[in-house]
């Protein structure tokens, strides 16, 4: 009885709001005038170009002529097509190298950064320069710094009278130096969300830690690291999908060579839609990334909700 009395009385209560809020948006029509330039905007800007994308992964198109219907052919294409492999190793050889290491470095960043030293916000906002800065500026100077015969880095290493680097010139050496621009343009952003959260934590507890006998690095990782679990599940995901977009560096600095060595897939678009005019290719490839970063966010949501929840229950 008492169940059947409380479910009809929050029934009733969902009744009342639903009212009242359809009376409210009969009252106040106007409102949706406000919120019309912003709606047409996402269905022109967004949905539209979204589902286009994808109409056009379903055809071969050169831009210029009528769209023919290829149905899956032009996913199927890539079991078969080697580029694609290539540019599917090269951007997980760039996942696996710049997503630890950025994170590990703005992780180290945020904690040097919560210590009380002088000139701190300098510290803090040259730190965040790489971040604000534009990407093809920074290509430009990474682009003199990696050269062979005037180079910074090679220049120095002429100094200690030791062997220059083919950065430029080396499949292998091109893709660490994209991998090396990838780290120092992106741990500022990730190192300010850290650093955000580090300073969120409350002292009491880092106190009752210090008098408990803690030294400072069991408070980090018993406390600390915990409590900032959920920041640490941002950045990851956050630099997972900004591994999978890198491409200025590579359009600029190598241009996708040398040998095909730094053609990640956000390169490879770009390749098949304004340089091969294979705008279909180009549309599924698109997709295939959209798959991709999905499934893999989904999985790092998965196995990281256990440490999140773990973290807010601590907190609380």
């Amino acid at each position: 009885m008492a169940f059947a009395a409380s479910t009809s009385t929050k029934g009733l209560g969902q009744d009342r709001r639903g009212k009242r809020k359809r009376s409210h948006l009969r009252a106040y029509p106007g409102s949706y005038l406000f919120i019309l330039p912003s709606f047409i905007g996402v269905l022109i800007f967004t949905a539209f170009p979204v589902l286009f994308a994808f109409y056009m992964s379903l055809h071969n198109w050169d831009g210029i002529s009528d769209p023919s219907f290829n149905g899956l052919g032009n996913y199927l294409d890539f079991l078969t097509d080697d580029l694609f492999w290539t540019a599917i190793r090269n951007t997980l050889i760039y996942t696996l190298v710049t997503m630890p290491v950025s994170i590990l470095v703005s992780l180290g960043v945020a904690v040097l950064l919560n210590q009380r030293v002088r000139g701190l916000a300098f510290f803090r906002t040259a730190m965040f320069i790489p971040v604000v800065t534009s990407a093809l500026a920074v290509s430009v100077i990474w682009k003199w710094i990696y050269d062979f015969d005037n180079g910074l880095i090679n220049d120095t290493l002429l100094w200690l009278h030791l062997p220059p680097i083919p950065w430029l010139s080396s499949p292998v050496w091109a893709l660490v130096g994209v991998c090396i621009i990838g780290v120092w343009q992106s741990f500022g952003f990730s190192a300010i969300v850290l650093l955000a959260a580090i300073q969120n934590i409350s002292e009491s507890v880092l106190q009752a830690a210090v008098i408990d006998g803690a030294n400072s690095w069991q408070r980090f990782w018993r406390i600390t690291f915990p409590l900032i679990s959920p920041s640490l599940l941002f950045v990851s995901i956050n630099s997972f999908v900004g591994s999978f977009q890198v491409f200025t560096q590579v359009y600029y600095i190598t241009n996708g060579g040398p040998d095909y060595g730094t053609t990640v897939l956000n390169f490879l678009v770009f390749q098949r839609a304004f340089r091969e005019n294979r705008f279909g290719s180009a549309a599924a490839l698109s997709y295939v990334m959209f798959a991709i970063i999905f499934v893999v966010t989904i999985i790092q949501l998965r196995l990281s909700r256990n440490a999140v929840n773990a973290a807010a229950e601590s907190n609380i």
